[in-house]
């Protein structure tokens, strides 16, 4: 058990707290769900980018799939090799590409012909060959958030069958490009087998017609997505993901790649907040707490449910409240009509499952630092990032303050 009050006493509110030895458990179940065939685990750095967290899966001996340069130095800082680390992302630029070439990743996850171009281009002026994969838009609905799908053609994701032959072909043609891989990637969130293993097959026959053209891929990239219990959601074993991907590859010796982010660290997280004061409008109940939508957006952004857990002494019955922040923002909410007992000054609300596009998404609006980040590992808590002073915030402006 984790004890939130003396972590808050000895950090303060708000903030972060991470079990480092939950990651461990999740990294090794999926790990092991794919042990039948060569694979590699690639955190996807998005989803938490501490370096102590990134470096916590290094040392597992997991990859990195990056969306920006920054990400890539990130996972180089955090000690993955340069041959567990792949760049994907739909607007690189140009500088970006450069310096992902120069560090010799495993691959750059190409989206679109023009960026294949640009890649190409670059990878000449520097005398190189790129490693690259293609992500195919494989048009299989993967029955989740709107916001986080990305495997159908309304998605700004990928290129379609027809696109994605082309360019590979014109890649395998190239001196300056080197296709090892194929990706796809449907959807985050994702609680269904069926669109994955759709999309899989689909890919797996573009790779079987792309061998009939003497183009042997290496990687199959098969993205991240696997959901994670947020309230009573049914999840998707890892044993039966990995069965149903591997059942798709019959005759093909390829390299699994898959890249995981809230899987392994949505459930490892709790944002832990202070109640200011209770308000009542009307009928209304409002909590007010320290935290806010600059700390943790899901619920503003997604309307996404947290459960959430009021540290209190009373044993009075619960009542719907909603727990607000001081952003001055109606969006400022964690939850709305949420049943919580009568609340205290000081006292605790542990919001979970917030390890994975928590403080990631997180912002200075309001002139508010952002929180604390702590971890738990063997029972033994650490400060992983220090809490931001107003010092910080103003560090890239004051300079330019005129008299």
């Amino acid at each position: 058990m984790i004890d939130f009050k003396a972590l808050a006493q000895k950090y303060g509110t708000p903030l972060y707290v991470y079990d480092f030895d939950y990651m461990t458990a999740q990294y090794e179940e999926l790990k092991s769900a794919f042990r039948g065939r060569k694979s590699i685990i690639a955190y996807a750095v998005k989803a938490n980018s501490n370096l102590s967290v990134v470096k916590h899966f290094a040392k597992m001996g997991s990859g990195a799939d990056c969306v920006s340069i920054g990400e890539v130095r990130r996972a180089f800082l955090a000690g993955i090799p340069a041959y567990k680390i792949i760049f994907s992302g739909v607007g690189k630029s140009d500088d970006e590409i450069r310096e992902a070439i120069e560090r010799d990743i495993l691959y750059i996850n190409v989206e679109s012909e023009a960026e294949l171009g640009r890649v190409e281009l670059i990878a000449k002026e520097l005398g190189k060959a790129a490693r690259i994969s293609i992500r195919v838009n494989p048009n299989i609905d993967p029955k989740t958030h709107p916001y986080i799908s990305t495997g159908l053609h309304d998605n700004k994701f990928g290129v379609d069958l027809g696109t994605a032959k082309r360019m590979y072909i014109k890649a395998n043609n190239s001196e300056n490009l080197d296709p090892v891989g194929i990706h796809f990637h449907i959807g985050s969130q994702l609680t269904e087998l069926e669109p994955i293993r759709e999309a899989a097959v689909i890919v797996a026959d573009l790779v079987r017609s792309l061998e009939a053209l003497d183009i042997e891929l290496k990687f199959f990239d098969v993205g991240g997505g696997l959901g994670i219990k947020y309230k009573d959601e049914e999840t998707i074993k890892p044993y039966d993901y990995a069965q149903a991907i591997l059942s798709t590859l019959t005759g093909l010796d390829m390299t699994i790649l898959c890249e995981p982010g809230r899987f392994l660290t949505a459930n490892a997280g709790y944002f832990v907040t202070k109640v200011l004061y209770e308000k009542q409008n009307g009928e209304k109940r409002f909590v007010v707490v320290d935290g806010a939508m600059n700390d943790l957006l899901r619920p503003s952004l997604y309307n996404a449910y947290h459960e959430i857990e009021a540290l209190t002494q009373t044993q009075e019955e619960t009542r719907p409240v909603d727990i607000v922040g001081p952003v001055c923002e109606s969006g400022d909410f964690f939850a709305k009509d949420y049943p919580l007992p009568p609340l205290n000054h000081n006292d605790l609300l542990v919001i979970k499952s917030a390890g994975a596009y928590g403080f990631g998404m997180g912002s200075n609006y309001n002139t508010r630092g952002r929180a604390a980040e702590v971890a738990i590992e063997n029972g033994k808590d650490r400060l992983i990032r220090k809490r931001e002073s107003f010092d910080d915030l103003i560090a890239l402006e004051q300079e330019f303050l005129e008299d």
